[in-house]
């Protein structure tokens, strides 16, 4: 072992025994290092210098002796003993190396050092942060930039510049005054502005500050960061990839650049919110178009192609692109394509040229035929049902449109809660020819039992209350068994109704109903039992149709008389009525419930004989309805007129319960119901065998209730004469107020009217209360 090495040993000896493992370490790597010689001959001489002959001979009284030692101090250095080492280089400066020395001066730097002893040094905080919170000195990072072009305005004219750039910006306030944008003065700079600002108030982090977070600094930094990204985002969707947008925080009051006036109180109080200055460039047009494997679909590519409604030298608008790829994937599937792939369209953006180029890697898979179709619930809905349902036959080409279309279908029958309908490959195409796909329709049952009730009132007809249970498949498919009652003021009522829904075609519907009823009215009073059938095109809210019709046969045994004189029960009549009734309709309007535009037309015609007083009559009911509605802005207009006549028999020979009347909820508002029109010796309402009725309302949307609440001034007139061909000249009139509370099932009415003409025995107030609108 060498001398160094020996001396490193007896050193550490008299140290720590960290010291120990430190100088045996050391030792180590001396003692890998020795046939460097000329390494080792430096190392020794070095170590000499260090430790002397004397820590070889007595290291502990030598450490002992260096530890007693203390250097002299220069003035701020610390108490700290020199160690060994330190000590025994006479030319070290050793104050040099103290951490506590003082520093030299450095130029630039005129703060004062802090003294011992004393506090810290501060450094001074700009008044409008020190007031703020801790986290509210990011603030601190928004640099406050002027718009573009202030510069070179105020190079040019200093003494105007500000009056100059304000002219040379547009400028909106959006998300609740906390975002300015501010616009370069040509129009032309960005003609989609107003859309481009309408997206960005809809999407703003800003909008979601509130009034209490005015002062929150940090907040607007963090969102205002957020919306800076937002518009840089948009500006692309819009095809502007230079486009660059600044930040900076507002002031309370700003001048021409956004920022307080500096040397005001203003300048010291907290910002309020952010501002973006836009500069969107140059708009990118679309350049290469490519479109994946498209033109395997032969004949109908072009067709498709025109689908995607982009060319080259369109501005680069992504939502064009996005709209144009989700129509081509429809078209493809309408044409036959059932497995087609239409993904994203991906962009390559060249600056150098200002245009993107876009990629639709469509993969049509080949043109298919409907085969058959599988019900995962036969029971429910059979393969053969399903097949009646859909509007197309097997060995038509595919569309994606009727596949969806018995998809909808197939929920509204009620008997299942969920459907999916997949195209399932049995035959490929070949030589040319489509192939063929089975469709597989999956469903989840829903539960077939329904209760319900109602509740009604009116002034005329008094409280109503009535309740069904209904099963709608008791009979599959689709055969449903309903069972119904009504306890009224007036009205009683059981019956039991038969339906098959869907029956020898799609949306139609087959009824057998069977009821008996007693019914005491002021204008008349009726015991009756009675069995209709008919046949009818329907219309639903999930399929509201243009057209419709129905057909049927009534049959019904009634005992009736005209009013119900206080304390008479006796002088009714037997009346054996059947009748044919036809209806059609059209209908234009754009909610089955609650229409807001379009029309409505109905015409009913009813061939009817009746045995009554030992006498056969013929006659006939016809009635017409229309309705119309038409929108402005927050109020629906909507009118409403009704005519009938009934030629032929007698009046005497037709059942009071089958004559023409006028009056109620449904009919002149303010008067009760069935009062108006013709009367008896006795006063009493006795009907009449022509009928005229006019209606006119506003439907007045309010903000109360989240808008669910419309308010609806109404005036209606009308009028029923004993003749087939009415006169005309005993108009009622009638007007009030009601309010509608809009639902998810349609619109709860409350209406409230009075006759502004009214005869002896009429009510000063009608009160009526339903589902649904007036008409």
């Amino acid at each position: 072992m060498s001398s160094a090495i020996r001396r490193i040993c007896g050193a550490a000896a008299a140290g720590s025994k960290t010291d120990w493992l430190g100088g045996a370490a050391l030792a180590l790597v001396l003692a890998g290092a020795a046939p460097l010689a000329a390494q080792q001959r430096q190392t020794d001489d070095d170590l000499r210098a260090l430790i002397p002959d004397a820590a070889l001979k007595d290291p502990e009284g030598w450490a002992k002796a260096q530890a007693a030692k203390k250097p002299v101090a220069k003035e701020g250095a610390s108490d700290a003993p020199a160690s060994p080492a330190a000590a025994a280089a006479p030319s070290a400066d050793l104050a040099a190396l103290i951490p506590d020395s003082p520093m030299d001066a450095i130029a630039g730097l005129d703060l004062p050092w802090p003294e011992p002893g004393k506090e810290e040094a501060t450094i001074p905080m700009p008044a409008a942060l020190a007031a703020q919170e801790d986290g509210e000195m990011l603030a601190a990072a928004m640099e406050r930039v002027p718009p573009p072009g202030a510069a070179r305005l105020a190079a040019r004219n200093p003494a105007d510049a500000k009056a100059q750039g304000k002219e040379q910006e547009r400028e909106t306030t959006l998300a609740s005054g906390r975002a300015r944008l501010v616009w370069p003065a040509d129009a032309a700079a960005m003609p989609e502005r107003e859309a481009f600002e309408r997206r960005f108030r809809d999407l703003s982090a800003l909008q979601g500050l509130g009034a209490h977070d005015a002062d929150a600094v940090a907040q607007l930094v963090v969102r205002g960061s957020s919306d800076r990204k937002l518009l840089e985002k948009l500006l692309k969707v819009y095809g502007y990839y230079d486009g660059e947008v600044t930040q900076s925080l507002i002031g309370p009051n700003p001048g021409a650049d956004g920022t307080p006036e500096s040397g005001t109180a203003a300048a010291a109080a907290p910002p309020t919110g952010v501002r973006f200055d836009m500069d969107p460039g140059a708009r990118y047009h679309i350049g290469a178009i490519t479109t994946g494997r498209l033109e395997d679909t032969g004949k109908d590519a072009a067709r498709l192609r025109a689908a995607l409604a982009i060319k080259t030298g369109d501005p680069l608008d992504m939502d064009a692109i996005t709209a144009g790829t989700n129509d081509l994937a429809k078209a493809l599937g309408e044409a036959g394509y059932p497995f087609a792939k239409v993904p994203p369209a991906s962009l390559t953006i060249d600056h150098a040229r200002d245009e993107g180029d876009v990629d639709v890697a469509v993969e049509p898979g080949g043109q298919y035929r409907y085969g058959a179709i599988t019900s995962a619930l036969p029971r429910v809905m059979s393969p053969n049902h399903l097949g009646d349902i859909a509007r197309f036959k097997p060995g038509q080409v595919w569309n994606q449109k009727d596949v969806e279309d018995l998809r909808r279908a197939v929920l509204a029958t009620g008997l299942v809660a969920g459907v999916n309908v997949t195209p399932r490959e049995t035959a490929p195409p070949h030589d040319g020819q489509p192939g063929v796909v089975a469709l597989d329709v999956a469903m989840s049952r829903a539960p077939v039992h329904t209760i319900a009730g109602e509740i009604g009132y009116d002034t005329g007809q008094g409280a109503r209350v009535g309740a069904s249970w209904e099963n709608r498949n008791l009979f599959p498919p689709e055969g449903s068994l309903k069972l119904r009652g009504v306890v009224g003021t007036n009205e009683q009522l059981a019956g039991a109704t038969f339906r098959r829904a869907n029956f020898l075609g799609r949306d139609r519907q087959l009824t057998v109903d069977l009821y008996a009823t007693n019914t005491t009215l002021v204008s008349y009073a009726a015991r009756k039992v009675a069995f209709a059938t008919s046949y009818e095109r329907l219309t639903n809210l999930l399929f509201q149709k243009p057209w419709t019709w129905s057909m049927g046969l009534e049959v019904e045994a009634s005992e009736e008389r005209e009013g119900v004189p206080s304390g008479v029960t006796t002088g009714r009549i037997l009346y054996i009525t059947t009748a044919l009734p036809l209806r059609a309709g059209i209908d234009s309007t754009d909610n089955l419930l609650d229409p807001t535009k379009g029309h409505r037309a109905s015409l009913r015609i009813s061939p009817e004989q009746s045995w009554a007083r030992e006498t056969q009559s013929r006659y006939a009911r016809i009635q017409a309805d229309a309705s119309f509605y038409r929108s402005f802005d927050k109020v629906v207009l909507a009118s409403r007129v009704r005519l009938g006549t009934m030629p032929g028999s007698d009046i005497d020979y037709v059942a009071p319960s089958r004559r023409f009347y006028a009056g109620g909820g449904a009919s002149i508002r303010g008067y009760g119901y069935n009062l108006v029109g013709p009367r008896n010796a006795l006063g009493e309402p006795r009907g009449g065998r022509s009928l005229y009725e006019f209606s006119i309302e506003a439907r007045v949307n309010t903000h109360f209730f989240g808008g669910a609440l419309q308010l609806v001034p109404f005036l209606d007139a009308g009028g029923v004469e004993a003749g087939t061909v009415p006169k005309f000249n005993d108009w009622r009139y009638g007007a009030g107020m009601g309010i509608r509370y809009r639902t998810g099932f349609g619109p709860i009415r409350i209406d409230v009217g009075t006759p502004l003409n009214p005869r002896a025995g009429d009510s000063r107030i009608g009160v009526y209360v339903a589902l649904g609108q007036a008409f």
